[in-house]
């Protein structure tokens, strides 16, 4: 079995979902994970399948050939990860131009693997400004320090709020 991670975008409509899961199936693929989201009217998600090898060729010209889709896969290598563990981080603090770049900057800073990011922004209720909102999973190796990271967050500005959650 070989794993893929397949990307998928395009316009949003009723049944793609179900069309890469039949294509999927059809391969004698596991569909191992996955996310989706709507975004400004496209769809656009990530897929993580095994499929037996002499399976791969035939599901990638399948999934090239989706009529809806712009398909991208990409072939996965299995790494040790030893010595590493997953933290959470929870961001919130007024939006401003700029303030993903920063947060991306000091993760490097301290050469962390972003695992997953999710962000958003919306009305603040008692102040009518826009709040900024980020989560975020980790790798950190060992011997980083858990609360030189959260001060360092917490110095992009005066009302930010940031909280980690060691798994």
């Amino acid at each position: 079995m070989k794993t893929l991670i397949i990307g998928l975008v395009g316009a949003d409509k009723p049944g793609l979902i179900d069309s890469v899961a039949q294509t999927i199936y059809q391969a004698e693929g596991n569909w191992l994970s996955s996310n989706f989201a709507h975004m400004a009217g496209q769809f656009a998600g990530f897929v993580e399948v095994q499929v037996p090898q002499n399976a791969i060729q035939s599901l990638e010209e399948k999934l090239a050939a989706h009529p809806d889709l712009q398909i991208q896969i990409n072939h996965c290598d299995e790494s040790s990860q030893a010595g590493r563990r997953e933290v959470a981080i929870e961001v919130v603090g007024n939006d401003r131009k700029g303030i993903v770049q920063e947060l991306s900057s000091i993760l490097n800073s301290f050469d962390l693997n972003i695992v997953k990011f999710e962000s958003l922004c919306e009305s603040a209720p008692n102040w009518g400004s826009i709040l900024f909102k980020a989560k975020a999973s980790v790798e950190v190796d060992e011997h980083v320090d858990l609360d030189e990271l959260k001060e360092a967050l917490e110095n992009i500005a005066n009302d930010i709020v940031v909280e980690l959650i060691p798994n």
